[in-house]
């Protein structure tokens, strides 16, 4: 972070740091400037070492990829038995978190699932928005039976920046370490570290059905926001909708390598922009939600700066104060959870200052190219029912 070019009224002692910005992206990762491998493999006196350090992030400057190339996805929902026979059998309790968005499911493991159960996950993800699993043993599988797992949804994505667990770039590591102090660095400059998103949207084929399990975690705080922006859609008036039919928006990686650059990580393959429609159609429900979130979402196609700037406002302001179809997962030792990326946002929450680890994995398997169908004024709910 370079200090502001000295003026001649200006002292050296005098002159201010201007932190970096990258337009709206805000940055919650840590990043490698910030590791410490030596305590996070040792630990110390007062600071354990990780739980599995097999996840422990690694940044290698000198791995690359080639760009991205589309490839056929195929949707499991659709193949799925509508009453979950595999997912939710005679034992199995589910209690919904809110009434809009979130089951909380106990007594089946995930690793376990028959294909027909990994169905039946995809199609409840995709109607729920969010499942929570307790008590699973994904964390301890080995790193290549979870990337194995995830494979079965779609192509697992490699992250451009993110750190990995050595020899697997598929894994996505979200790291906040027992030193790690960024948390505290972001809001020297915003005033909350809420950063809702849909993940890499950026991509051409984004996720659909992601995994994200805990590995280390704080006593307290930590937790993830999760939006419905099915739910988000339908409550815009009938005559809003159908303006926004029609309509696509421009998102960005770019502002996520600078950022990267910016804190000695990686960018292993240069970044990209896509086009996808404002409302996007989930392809095993039907249900339109709305597809824009503040850290990719750039302008809308065809719209000046300033008429993007307003609408794309108004919808994130939405989408944000929402609290009415959101929902909040507490972590908690062996928890998974899964959650569709096509009608969901989410963000982390760094709201603990204890010096804590939080140290979580994501399995990111790429979904269809984004599609809308046309505006039917009635809408299509997450069971495939006109509302």
């Amino acid at each position: 972070m370079a200090p502001i070019a000295s003026q001649t009224h200006l002292s050296q002692e005098e002159a201010v740091l201007i932190p970096k910005h990258f337009g709206n992206y805000k940055e919650q990762a840590a990043g490698a400037k910030t590791f410490n491998k030596k305590l996070e493999e040792e630990g110390d006196i007062d600071r354990p070492r990780a739980n599995y350090i097999n996840y422990l992030p690694e940044w290698d400057p000198d791995v690359k990829y080639p760009p991205l190339e589309t490839f056929e996805y195929i949707e499991h929902a659709l193949d799925a038995d509508k009453t979950f026979p595999d997912l939710l059998a005679k034992g199995v309790n589910r209690e919904d978190l809110t009434a809009t968005i979130g089951t909380v499911v106990e007594g089946v493991q995930l690793s376990s699932l028959s294909n027909a159960g990994k169905d039946q996950l995809a199609l409840l993800a995709a109607q729920r928005k969010l499942l929570v699993f307790r008590d699973q043993d994904f964390a301890d599988l080995s790193i290549e039976q979870a990337s194995q797992y995830g494979a079965y949804f779609g192509r697992l994505h490699i992250h451009p920046t993110s750190g990995a667990p050595k020899g697997h770039p598929e894994i996505h590591v979200v790291h906040r370490g027992t030193d790690d102090r960024s948390g505290e660095i972001l809001l020297e400059t915003r005033t909350s570290t809420v950063a809702w998103h849909s993940d890499v949207t950026y991509e051409k084929q984004p996720p659909g059905t992601t995994f994200l399990y805990i590995l280390d975690t704080p006593t307290t705080g930590g937790d993830t926001l999760f939006v419905n922006q099915a739910e988000a859609y339908k409550r815009l008036s009938p005559a809003f909708r159908e303006r926004l039919h029609g309509l696509k928006a421009m998102h960005s990686g770019i502002e996520q390598a600078d950022s990267a650059k910016s804190r000695d990580s990686v960018v292993r393959r240069e970044p990209v922009t896509s086009v996808h429609p404002l409302v996007r159609t989930h392809p095993a429900t039907g249900e339109k939600a709305l597809y824009i979130n503040p850290q990719f979402t750039r302008n809308i196609v065809g719209y000046k700066k300033e008429e993007s700037d307003a609408l794309l406002k108004f919808l994130i302001d939405h989408i944000a104060f929402g609290a009415d179809f959101q929902a909040r997962v507490k972590w908690a030792k062996n928890t998974v959870v899964v959650w569709d990326n096509r009608v969901t946002g989410h963000s982390a929450i760094l709201d603990w200052a204890t010096g804590q680890r939080r140290h979580l994995a994501r399995i990111t398997p790429q979904a269809e190219v984004p599609y809308e169908t046309p505006y039917e004024g009635k809408e299509t709910n997450g069971n495939g029912v006109h509302d």
